[in-house]
């Protein structure tokens, strides 16, 4: 049974890299997990709050309400892998869309330098909240961006055609 950790519980947790290179997660009156991961159960809206800790067969072992609550070296570890694990380039500027119908190819510059990808679908480009755009290629990597009002009016203007 999953424990869902209030900040009082979140803070008296212990978490340690194993000589294996292993996240252990280890909670008052329980014994080690080995291999836990942590999974953001909002990335988008809610990034350092609700993030569950599953065990390596993918079952949620404990859900941390709000990272804030943890000690700093174990919020320090989880952040650590949620980065290594997570690859959401953020598109800063679009650059260009291939005229015509899907599939269309968008060469955009991200926070990662310039990138090329497909898109099979208007349907893979969707909101997120009032601002943000999630955008998902031909080979399911997700871009993101966080607030389209930031982008020129060029790109923010091939954005619109398609939201």
């Amino acid at each position: 049974m999953p424990t869902d950790l209030n900040s009082t519980d979140a803070a008296t947790i212990a978490l340690h890299v194993d000589a294996f290179g292993r996240l252990v997660l280890q909670m008052p009156g329980a014994a080690p997990v080995v291999d836990v991961a942590p999974v953001r159960c909002f990335p988008f809206t809610s990034p350092s709050e609700r993030v569950s800790l599953c065990d390596e067969q993918g079952h949620e072992v404990a859900c941390i309400a709000d990272l804030a609550d943890l000690r700093p070296d174990v919020r320090a570890l989880i952040e650590q892998e949620l980065a290594r694990r997570e690859f959401i380039p953020i598109i800063v500027r679009i650059l260009d869309i291939s005229q015509g119908s899907e599939p269309t190819t968008w060469r955009v510059l991200t926070d990662r330098g310039e990138s090329r990808f497909v898109l099979t679908s208007e349907d893979h480009v969707r909101r997120l909240g009032t601002r943000g755009v999630l955008i998902t290629d031909a080979d399911g990597v997700r871009y993101r961006v966080p607030d389209s009002g930031s982008l020129d009016a060029h790109g923010s203007n091939l954005l619109k055609r398609y939201l």
